[in-house]
């Protein structure tokens, strides 16, 4: 598995043809070709960040769609 910094996480937001990758847990997800999200964004969520804590305290759904998304990477100290 690839290996992000958040920093680097940051690059992939899905805008100007960038793919699309959120953090939860530490554990990088390729959201790219997700329905839910359009041009990096979901419900006021952008990807390239650290998703963990808006997750847990603002979806309905919490962390139960992660088993439907690829898991591409984690996250570095």
């Amino acid at each position: 598995m690839k290996e992000f910094t958040l920093a680097e996480l940051k690059k992939y937001n899905g805008k100007d043809g960038n793919p699309a990758y959120i953090a939860v847990n530490g554990k990088v997800y390729d959201v790219t070709n997700n329905s839910h999200w359009k041009n990096g964004e979901h419900h006021g969520f952008e990807a390239g960040n650290d998703l963990t804590k808006p997750l847990y305290d603002k979806s309905p759904h919490g962390d139960s769609v992660l088993g439907k998304i690829k898991q591409i990477g984690v996250i570095k100290d």
